[in-house]
């Protein structure tokens, strides 16, 4: 399990270098070792977001989501790419996401904590 770990770090020096197509060409080798790494998924969602390739970001961001479905967290930062997918393809279906994907983080949030 060290490779996925280490694959991953990689990839964060590659981000913090300013690498970013680098950076996520790493997290999706990662991702086929290991499919499950939900942290690879959330930060593949925000370098996607930022390279201008909103499908796969959001692609990303849900999958952290069907992955973790009990983690808020997940879904807050799924709300976020689809607010930056909106503002880069003012695709409206986007905006509905956001606001359905917050209204879940909410819900978890609120709701009873199974863990």
């Amino acid at each position: 399990m060290s490779d996925v770990h280490q694959m991953y770090q990689e990839a964060e020096k590659l981000k913090e270098e300013g690498k970013l197509a680098e950076a996520a060409e790493k997290l999706e080798e990662l991702l086929q070792v290991d499919d499950s790494h939900v942290l690879s998924h959330l930060t593949l969602a925000v370098l996607y977001s930022k390279l201008g390739k909103h499908d796969e970001a959001v692609q990303h961001g849900e999958r952290a989501c069907q992955l973790e479905p009990t983690d808020a967290l997940n879904f807050t930062a799924l709300s976020v790419t689809y607010q930056r997918a909106y503002a880069g393809t003012q695709n409206l279906g986007f905006i509905q996401k956001a606001e359905e994907a917050m209204a879940k983080a909410h819900e978890i949030q609120g709701g009873p904590h199974h863990h």
